[in-house]
């Protein structure tokens, strides 16, 4: 390397020399002359040529750059540092449960029970789906010290339609049910005045037996844009094994109109039951009971919202027509609901004031209380008044809690009350005591209200609510409206495959009062004992399509009255499984 770079050196020196040689040689060659000058020398300035800030470089004559070879020579160096190995850290990723249209369920248990469900669904293009529902749960009975037949029968199958558009949503469904039950519940002192073999006689003679039928049509539909934001709307055709026959039809729209940058929003109402019973309790009467009641309504509200707070102002108007008794009466009640966050989402404050006129219909009795007798009078209630205010927010991120007082004036509320009864053998199968009536009066109602929810994790779930009454009445009592209401619920997954949850719930004292004509003609009202029922349940997912479950109900084993004279099941054990599915 050093070679080169005095060849290098001497070659330029060379080159140099030879530049000065040429130099000298042109310099000689210079003769004299004789210049004239003509006019003055006067100098100009010329412009200065100004250099550019970034000026443009010609590279092209460059020579090129010599490429260098280099080595390194190692030297080992004695060191004693050991690098740790790193380890990527673990990011817990839980794996997407998959999803399926379609389930059937499937459950056995004592007393005979059957409990089973199908689901399906089926997208039939982008925006529009068919869908259907198959419920059965039946019992053959069983209850002990019982003397009739006390098995049950559910079953219903709903069909329906939908289509999800941009604009607009609609769906409409029909179904149909079918339920039969009995008249179990005769008095415990019945036939006491009866010799025992006229006694024995007299309950072998009785039916017990009884059915519901139920047809339904209904649709709603949900707009994004224009006035109208959805329509609900619904007819049902609800009869009984007795002749009995009922309809009902109701349409709720709901628009908004802006006016003075206000949104007010609004509820019409058009709710409309008639019906027939083919008789009357009283057998000295033996015209047939008859109804029919319509609602027109009008609930105009708009919300503010400033900062904190909340505001609804509204108010309900209400017409209620009753065509068989001529009893046509106008309503207004108030719409009002506030809140106020106090600490943010934390601690929130509510209150307000409500009421409405609600239609009452022999199908909605018979889902609170299947054992009615097919006798009863209608009439709407009157909801005057709802006001209640209460506290709710966190006391963590993972738990919520809710605290209300309220008090309730209602004008003809709907109470379930025992029929008084005789022992003719004549009499109808409901007709021994083992049926109820409705009876109506205006009920005041004191009631607080607490709850409790909390997530303790992932996996742990837990809840506890209690309700607590206190009733004032024009009549005698508050039938079969309990004091208290407590339940609670906890809910665990174990693992990936097993989950378990526990549900336990307290109900108060009620009032009930029933009389035999035979050896009295007034009652004594009496007293229900309070009840406590626990439940449990246990599953087992083998896979993400196939769950087996336990399904333990009563499980102290209580023979207790939810209605009196109705003793329900005792220790009740389920078992069976799930299992889901695409097409």
């Amino acid at each position: 390397m050093k070679i080169k770079s005095q060849n290098k050196i001497i070659i330029l020196l060379l080159l140099f020399l030879v530049q000065l040689s040429f130099a000298q040689k042109k310099n000689e060659s210079i003769g004299t002359e004789t210049v004239n000058v003509v006019k003055p020398y006067s100098p100009t300035i010329s412009d200065a040529f100004k250099v550019k800030e970034t000026p443009s470089l010609d590279d092209s004559g460059n020579q090129p750059k010599e490429t260098i070879k280099y080595s390194i020579l190692s030297v080992p160096v004695a060191s004693t540092f050991t690098p740790s190995k790193g380890n990527a850290a673990g990011v817990e990723k839980s794996k997407k449960e998959r999803l399926f249209n379609n389930y059937a369920t499937l459950g056995v248990g004592n007393y005979g029970t059957l409990n089973a469900e199908l689901f399906v669904t089926q997208d039939l293009g982008n925006n529009d789906y068919v869908a259907g529902m198959l419920r059965h749960h039946s019992s053959q009975g069983g209850i002990k010290d019982v003397n009739l037949n006390d098995e049950f029968y559910d079953t219903a199958l709903n069909v329906g339609y939908g289509v999800n558009n941009r604009d607009m949503s609609w769906a409409v469904d029909l179904g149909y049910q079918n339920q039969v039950y009995n008249w179990y519940g005769l008095p415990t002192d019945f036939g006491m005045t009866l010799p025992p073999e006229t006694q024995e006689d007299l309950i072998r003679g009785i039916n017990p037996n009884h059915s519901y039928n139920t047809i339904s049509l209904g649709g709603n539909i949900e707009f994004n844009e224009g006035i109208f934001s959805k329509i609900d709307t619904r007819f049902t055709h609800f009869s009984d094994s007795f002749s009995s026959s009922e309809n009902r039809f109701y349409v709720k729209p709901t628009f908004k109109v802006d006016v003075m940058d206000q949104s007010i929003n609004t509820n019409i109402i058009i709710d409309h039951v008639s019906g027939s019973f083919e008789n009357n309790y009283d057998r000295t009467n033996l015209e047939p009971v008859k109804y029919s009641l319509t609602n027109f309504g009008i609930e105009p509200s708009f919300v503010v919202h400033e900062n904190d707070w909340t505001l609804e102002l509204g108010a309900g108007l209400y017409y209620g027509l009753d065509s068989e008794n001529s009893g046509n009466k106008f309503y207004i009640y108030p719409k009002v609901n506030a809140s106020y966050k106090l600490v943010g989402d934390l601690m929130i404050f509510y209150t307000g004031v409500n009421g409405s006129l609600n239609q009452n219909s022999y199908a909605d009795f018979v889902t609170q209380n299947p054992f009615l007798s097919p006798t009863l009078n209608m009439r709407p209630t009157s909801n005057q008044y709802n006001v209640f205010a209460g506290l709710k927010g966190k006391l963590a991120n993972n738990i919520n809690y809710n605290l209300s007082g309220s008090y309730l004036n209602e004008k003809d509320k709907a109470l379930f009350k025992s029929n008084d009864y005789t022992e003719n053998f004549d009499n109808q199968n409901y007709a021994f005591g083992n049926s109820f009536g409705v009876v109506y009066d205006d009920v005041r109602t004191l009631r607080f209200y607490a709850e409790l929810k909390a997530d303790f994790s992932k996996n742990v779930t837990f809840g506890i609510n209690g309700t607590f009454n206190s009733y004032k009445t024009d009549g005698l009592e508050a039938w079969n409206l309990p004091s208290m209401k407590l339940s609670s619920n906890l809910d665990v997954t174990i693992t990936k495959q097993w989950y378990a949850g526990l549900n336990v719930f307290f109900v108060g004292e009620r009032k009930d009062m029933q009389t035999n004509l035979d050896v009295a003609t007034l009652g004594v009202p009496v007293t229900l004992k309070s009840y406590f029922d626990a439940n449990a349940h246990l599953g087992y997912k083998y896979n993400e399509r196939l769950t087996f479950f336990l399904k333990l109900n009563n499980i102290g084993n209580q023979a207790y009255e939810r209605w009196l004279n109705y003793p329900v099941q005792g220790f009740q054990v389920l078992v069976g499984g799930n299992y889901k599915f695409d097409f």
